[in-house]
Parts: structure tokens; sequence; C-alpha cells
């Protein structure tokens, strides 16, 4: 399975846009040399505890809304789980109401995207590190957050009821809230 740098808004961009970035990890898969790759790959992972996070400008047509709180991002496999709040249940929706606040959810998330002026930027996901990138992490999703003319879009969803605040910690998250059912 191919993994993006969490964390990392990426490397360059391509023909001055958004698009399919070359992060450390993909350029030292060009890399075919084992010494060089023993002694790049410490520099590596130096570099990328040292570097800031920093969102970068992302096209609406690079990201496909899957529900209220995932994104596919560059079309590519895995799904992103945007941090910091839950949006209802559409696909297993415990009951109509959420499944309609779900809906809305996402048609919102939607609207938000398409609307353009977006910044999007990857972020660890909060698992222990063994299971980074599994099933046991997020289902396999990577973590991240986008931006609408500068707000969070979960800050925006939550303002609007719409999802509810869902913060983690460090290697670990709290009960996923789900309100939306009596």
């Amino acid at each position: 399975m191919r993994r993006r740098n969490a964390g990392l808004g990426g490397g360059g961009a391509k023909d001055g846009r958004c698009g399919r970035r070359n992060t450390p990890s993909s350029i030292l898969r060009k890399i075919h040399h084992p010494y060089l790759t023993k002694m790049i790959r410490p520099a590596t992972g130096m570099l990328l505890l040292s570097t800031v996070a920093i969102a970068e400008p992302i096209d609406p047509s690079d990201i496909r809304v899957i529900d209220g709180d995932t994104i596919r991002v560059y079309h590519q496999q895995p799904n992103v789980r945007l941090v910091g709040f839950n949006a209802p249940e559409t696909r297993h929706a415990e009951c109509p109401a959420e499944f309609e606040l779900g809906s809305r959810a996402t048609r919102r998330l939607r609207d938000l995207i398409r609307g353009g002026n977006l910044d999007f930027i990857y972020v660890r996901c909060s698992c222990p590190p063994a299971t980074q990138g599994t099933f046991a992490c997020n289902y396999g999703r990577d973590c991240g957050t986008p931006k609408s003319n500068g707000r969070d879009v979960g800050a925006i969803l939550i303002e609007e009821g719409l999802a509810v605040p869902f913060v983690c910690g460090a290697t670990h998250c709290p009960k996923t809230p789900r309100p939306w059912c009596p």
C-alpha cells in the first residue's frame, strides 16, 4: 500500500498547481543504490521530524467527498479521515435522523469543497505508531484537515449543527460521539 507522509503538505507542485507530490519517501523509492538509501533514509526522517506542517492550496477537482468527515484526495486510496469533528453516518446510520443529518453534512462538505479557495494538510492520525496505515488505525485511512477560505471545514460543520467536536489524543481517541439518535 502506498503511503503519504502524514503531517506534511507534500513536496513541489507539478505544472504550477496542486497535484501528485514528490515526497521524501517517493524520492527514496527512486534511489536504487543500497549505500545511498541507508545514508539518506535517516536524514530524511530527521527532516520530517523537524519540518512544520504547512497547508497547501488544492484544487476542488482533486477532492472527492465520501461522507461528512471522509474525503479522497487526488482520486487515490487511502481515503482521508478529517480530524477534529465527527459527522453523522450515512452508510451505517443507526436511525433515520442520523441518516438525514449525515446526508446534509455530506452535501454541505461537498459545497464547501466545490466553493474553492481550499487548503489541505495531511496530519498524523491519533493511533499507536505500529498501527499507522493499517485497518486498526482509522480503517486504514490517512488523516487530514481541509480549510475553505481559511476556515477549518470541521469548525464550519460544527457551527452549522452538522457535526460534533471530536478531538483525539496523540495515540488514541475517545469513544466516537454519535448523539443523533435518541
